[in-house]
């Protein structure tokens, strides 16, 4: 008998689990996996680890448990996914080995046996958020979650009511995971800083790290300067509070000759003002805005990387920027991708954008590095508009290679009365999720976060933080910017930054775009990420369709026999491309 086929894939904050059995197609009794860890969750009680622990199902043959009862054993509640996550990592977790053993589990709703001869058994060790150089911090982010809603629960919080300070900021540092510390610890670690922020309004962590920072050292930033367009006349953007109460420590510098300065880095060293002897040595950057719902309640990530080399690539940058030059003086500036630099095990190079009006030197990199792709391709994209770009990445499904992607898009207004240009695109966004090819989607709209939608057992999923004022459509929920290659190989790919892949991103905003390849570490981290954002909406997506189909379902439970998995065994599914590509080593 063929034993179970598993890999990890490994964040500072999820252990995703790939797992297969290859004998299971000639079982109809196969009824998923049992997995047990060790050393197990941390048990509140008695302020330590279990010595092991089941992976946790939410639901059983019957359904899910009764109110206030905990979740199953996945020994008596098989797990029924071929991928499965273990999100129950604490901070002193990281840097600590645990052991999962895997059974393929046979039998029906009254008897589950463990398929003994058939277990495997997986040792990791978890990451620190920073090593080798590089730093990869990614957020919860998931208000829509059922983690979220029983945490308001338990803490006696109204979904509906601002909380107070205090649980303000745990739920907040909770969606965080950890980024709300990363500019904080950057400034701790810095001399100097200079930086390029589109939007700086977070006042519970960033703000008050400047404030504090700026007070003893040099801080300079450049900001987007651009005026709010509304009917009623412009006003002014959202930076300028904090450019006049900072303004008297921190040297700010106007930006308002592009579309957007949409650049959210930092740069630290000593020297950084000198035209000769500068010396950067570190720079942190990603998708996430220097706001409190880009830090929380919107998925995002950060970077930090120990580089000099990279470092003064962002420097230049910064210098070129404050100096407010017109989008076709900075265009010229342009030279393309900057020379690859190592750090620790990856290689990286930067693309600074805008690019000349005709020219996407950037994304037909990206698209033609897709082209080239092995095996895989996963994207993760806010509002992406290039069109070269999207067919690739449904040419690569088409012809055979593991496709997963997940689209925040933007939709028009409903309201013919709103005019488009008076709303934010935040508040225009819809959820898109593809698992094959163009045509193979399903869409997550608002409406479908509401108590009347929720399967039985389920807690109701929020959109918005408790209290955050409601926007008349439907919030950012997706705003990465990043897309992986060949991330289960040992030759991936990823490309990540602050550009939104569109014609604006490239020829009319200042942005940064991030290659970084053949980091096998780096890669598990992102797909790991992406498949807890991935199936997590999945789930509810496959929630929409039963009931759009008819389904007289109240709730969700668990299949009685192998029908669950009968797609992942059929040769040409994507289903069985991933069970199959997953578990490659």
């Amino acid at each position: 008998m063929n034993p179970v086929i598993a890999r990890s894939y490994l964040s500072p904050t999820l252990v995703l689990l790939a797992m297969d059995w290859p004998d299971g197609v000639q079982h109809k009794d196969f009824i998923g996996f049992a997995v047990n860890r060790t050393p197990g969750f941390w048990n509140p009680k008695t302020k330590s680890h279990e010595p092991s622990s089941w992976l946790p199902n939410r639901i059983n043959f019957d359904g899910p448990p009764p109110e206030g009862q905990p979740d199953f054993p996945s020994d008596k509640a098989p797990i029924q996914k071929f991928l499965w996550w273990d999100a129950r990592i604490d901070e002193d977790d990281r840097g600590r080995s645990l052991t999962y053993e895997i059974w393929p589990v046979r039998g029906n709703k009254n008897k589950q046996d463990l398929v003994k001869e058939a277990k495997t058994v997986l040792q990791v060790t978890l990451p620190q958020h920073e090593e080798k150089g590089v730093g990869t911090y990614f957020n919860r982010a998931v208000v829509s979650s059922q983690a979220f809603s029983k945490k308001l629960k338990a803490m006696g919080v109204d979904p509906k009511v601002k909380p107070g300070p205090e649980n303000e900021k745990i739920l907040r540092a909770w969606l965080a995971n950890d980024m709300e510390r990363v500019i904080p610890d950057f400034l701790d670690k810095a001399g100097e800083v200079v930086g390029a922020i589109y939007h700086l309004t977070d006042n519970t962590w960033i703000i008050p790290a400047l404030h504090g920072f700026s007070e003893t050292k040099r801080a300079a930033m450049v900001y987007d300067a651009k005026e709010v367009r509304t009917k009623s006349g412009n006003k002014p953007g959202p930076n300028e509070p904090v450019v006049a109460g900072l303004g008297d420590t921190v040297e700010f510098h106007p930006r308002d000759k592009v579309a957007i300065m949409h650049n959210k880095f930092m740069v630290s060293g000593s020297g950084l003002g000198a035209h000769t002897n500068s010396r950067p040595v570190r720079v942190v950057c990603g998708s996430a805005n220097y706001t409190t719902a880009g830090l929380t309640s919107q998925a995002n990530l950060m970077h930090t990387f120990d580089s000099q080399d990279l470092a003064r690539y962002y420097l230049e940058r910064f210098g070129l920027l404050k100096e407010n030059p017109t989008l076709g003086e900075t265009a010229k500036q342009n030279a393309g991708w900057s020379d690859m630099v190592t750090v620790g095990d990856a290689g990286i190079r930067v693309f600074f954008s805008p690019e000349p009006t005709g020219q996407k030197k950037s994304v037909d990199t990206i698209v033609q590095a897709i082209h080239n792709a092995r095996s895989s391709v996963c994207f993760c994209l806010f509002t992406p508009t290039d069109n070269d770009l999207r067919d690739a990445c449904f040419a690569a499904g088409d012809n055979g290679k593991m496709m997963f992607g997940l689209v925040n898009r933007i939709s028009k207004p409903k309201d013919p009365d709103v005019d488009p240009e008076d709303l934010r695109s935040d508040q225009l966004a819809a959820l898109e999720l593809y698992h094959r090819s163009k045509d193979n989607r399903d869409v997550i709209g608002a409406e479908y976060f509401h108590p009347n939608t929720v399967p039985q057992g389920f807690e109701p999923e929020l959109l918005l933080f408790p209290g955050d004022p409601k926007p008349p459509y439907p919030p950012v929920i997706i705003h990465h910017k990043f897309i992986i290659i060949d991330a289960e190989t040992d030759t991936p790919i990823i490309y990540s930054g602050s550009a939104n892949m569109s014609k604006n991103s490239v020829n009319k905003n200042d942005e940064n775009l991030l290659e970084i390849v053949g980091s096998r570490r780096i890669a598990a981290i992102y797909l790991a990420e992406f498949m807890r954002l991935y199936e997590h909406y999945r789930a509810r997506a496959a929630w929409i369709h039963n009931r759009e189909e008819g389904s007289k379902a109240t709730g969700f439970k668990l299949a009685e026999d192998s029908g669950w998995c009968s797609t992942h065994y059929t040769p040409g599914t994507p289903e069985y491309k991933a069970r199959v590509k997953m578990v490659c080593l």
